[in-house]
């Protein structure tokens, strides 16, 4: 049983791991999006969210703890300085999986990740939305306006019906 045991150890040793997860990290913050499998995907935002959470806090202490996971000194650069900023007002949640189908090779579950703050296609579909939308139904106005469209027709066939006995 496997109770209690939370980091997938992807087939794996723990070096191998931590190096993998510390590249993949490094390019996350440089390039802001990561072709990858699913499976390392989410391994890999359980790794770099806490980092992006102590890149808020621009100290010394913070840097050199960042840089410990990274080992990359551009990256911590791009995290503290850019990044950083982008992210300040947002409570957790910094990165996205989008699923993108099956590997052709072996049909492994592929996905694209990246930076919330940094995809601006999907930032400029919220822009454009505006106010934001409710979620009620607005069967009200439909009924009204079927209601109105139906009295018409009914004015209409009893406007001809008596034009109807007029001319009998």
């Amino acid at each position: 049983m496997r109770h209690g045991k939370k980091i997938n150890h992807l087939g794996r040793t723990a070096a191998h791991r931590k190096a993998m997860l510390s590249n993949m990290a490094a390019s996350l913050i440089l390039h802001k999006r990561l072709s990858t499998t699913v499976a390392k995907a989410k391994a890999l935002r359980k790794y770099v969210e806490p980092l992006l959470t102590k890149s808020k806090n621009d100290t010394t202490h913070s840097r050199r703890t960042v840089f410990a996971y990274l080992q990359e000194k551009e990256a911590v650069k791009e995290l503290f300085d850019e990044v950083s900023a982008k992210i300040a007002n947002r409570p957790g949640g910094y990165t996205r999986i989008l699923k993108t189908g099956l590997r052709l090779g072996d049909n492994a579950e592929m996905c694209v990740i990246e930076l919330v703050d940094y995809n601006e296609d999907m930032l400029a579909s919220t822009g454009a939305a505006g106010a934001k939308k409710t979620r009620r139904r607005a069967g009200g106005a439909k009924k009204k306006a079927e209601g109105a469209a139906e009295a018409t027709k009914a004015a209409e066939t009893d406007a001809t019906a008596e034009e109807s006995k007029d001319a009998e």
